[in-house]
């Protein structure tokens, strides 16, 4: 473990945030962040916060300033091919793994760095979009958390009909080649926040937010990330179909989504939530995808929930 760069004056998180070099069992440069909970509030534990897709450390400070002001500190990460954390070609633009369990991988050594670290328990699962879907695969492995908070969780890609059989072929007959490296047709290399304007965008409807968003991405461009490759659009897919035809895990969970979602699959999500034992789906009425980058009422309902979650492990220690 070893200091690495956090860029604080663009993610506006709570004050001694930090940032770490870990490297996993495969080779790969990862890097994580820690922002501590504020000292006098009530103790609640720490969040595992797991971005989405394209995302980085820098993207969440807000949100774990949010969260501390309640108790709560956050870790989170660059998964690999992402952020700081090393990316496999020299096309940085390109989003890329071969097989999902390389981001178990990446989450071993987010877990040695909590126990590292002697974060605060218990421990919640907090997962975004294709966090979601890692976040999931970690439940279905037995992470050591207490419940899970899902935002809007790629558990199904939004596409059209005749597209899917495409997709699945495509991405199939490319991904044992060297073209498994290359962009996904339908995607583009510039990162989403720096070419679309606010108006019609599928991310947010809070236009603060998402101005937020844009200043990280033109202040520090080397954080960002473009569309997929078509091998970790197969790895994505069969990763999805898999978890789909798996029981819910027993712990509790609670899944947001936008009745705006135009990016991940709005179905599997209502189908997986009702078939949860202990799961919950709450609709976010009028947003679209990124319901922790909405308005700050939206974003209150998430950490309520998360602290019903860490407060019935409480109580539960208790009795």
């Amino acid at each position: 473990m070893s200091d690495a760069p956090l860029f604080a004056d663009i993610a506006k998180g709570p004050p001694d945030g930090r940032a770490f070099w870990r490297m996993t069992s495969d080779g790969v440069r990862l890097r994580l962040g820690h922002w501590p909970r504020i000292s006098e509030t009530p103790l609640r534990g720490t969040v595992l916060l797991f971005p989405g897709r394209t995302e980085y450390i820098e993207k969440y400070g807000l949100i774990a300033a949010e969260l501390a002001a309640r108790g709560f500190d956050t870790l989170t990460i660059d998964w690999r091919g992402q952020g700081l954390s090393d990316r496999p070609d020299a096309e940085r633009e390109l989003g890329h793994v071969s097989h999902f369990d390389e981001y178990q991988t990446d989450l071993a050594e987010m877990m040695a760095l909590a126990t590292e670290l002697d974060l605060p328990r218990p421990f919640t699962l907090l997962g975004h979009s294709m966090g979601g879907c890692i976040g999931l695969r970690s439940l279905q492995n037995g992470l050591d958390v207490v419940g899970a908070c899902f935002s809007a969780p790629m558990w199904g890609i939004t596409m059209s009909t005749p597209l899917k059989p495409i997709a699945w072929s495509l991405s199939w007959a490319l991904h044992q080649t060297p073209l498994k490296l290359m962009l996904s047709p339908g995607t583009a290399r510039a990162t989403y926040v720096s070419t679309q304007p606010f108006d019609d965008n599928m991310l947010t409807t809070d236009r603060e937010m998402y101005a937020l968003m844009q200043d990280q991405a033109k202040q520090h461009p080397e954080l960002t990330l473009g569309g997929p490759t078509t091998g970790w659009l197969f790895a994505a897919l069969t990763e999805m179909r898999d978890l789909m035809a798996m029981p819910a895990p027993s712990l509790p969970a609670v899944a947001f989504l936008g009745t705006h979602e135009r990016i991940v699959e709005p179905g599997p999500v209502h189908d997986y939530m009702a078939r949860w034992p202990l799961g919950r789906l709450e609709i976010a009425q009028g947003c679209e995808h990124e319901v922790l980058m909405e308005a700050r009422p939206i974003r209150k309902r998430v950490y309520e929930a998360l602290e019903i979650l860490a407060q019935r492990q409480s109580e539960t220690s208790a009795a």
